[in-house]
């Protein structure tokens, strides 16, 4: 099966230096997966909405790629990069501010967790969403 491509080179000079740098192993071992090849399978996941396990060859395995999406998760990478990006968008004036829209979830989830935006009784997850009138996420 060929690989898609989700992030144009474009994309990729932009984001590449908000991913953290590789580590290296002072004794050796397996090399880490280029940022960008795990970042295309971490964006493969919600496009098809299929589990981990099923990540088609010419990606990396699903171990890296779920690993390397909860560290970045952890760090607020994900955040940054979209502020980085909405910024951006501001500064062209591609945002539309004059309109903006809600939407909200939730998930219900079996004893409750501790996720962001969990229940006061604990029993899911809500969020909201802000969208201006083109549907770019601003806020949530």
């Amino acid at each position: 099966m060929a690989r898609r491509r989700f992030l144009t080179d474009e994309m990729g000079e932009k984001i590449g230096p908000l991913l953290p740098e590789l580590p290296v192993n002072p004794r050796g071992g397996r090399p880490w997966r280029q940022n960008r090849e795990v970042l295309e399978g971490i964006l493969w996941i919600p496009h098809t909405g299929v589990p981990w396990a099923d990540l088609p060859e010419g990606y990396p395995s699903p171990s890296p790629c779920w690993r390397r999406l909860r560290r970045w998760e952890e760090e607020g990478l994900g955040l940054e990069i979209w502020r980085t990006f909405l910024a951006q968008l501001n500064e062209k004036a591609s945002l539309d501010w004059q309109e903006a829209f809600l939407d909200a979830s939730f998930a219900p989830a079996k004893g409750g967790g501790e996720a962001v935006g969990a229940t006061k009784r604990g029993k899911g997850t809500k969020w909201v969403v802000v969208v201006d009138s083109q549907g770019l996420p601003l806020g949530s």
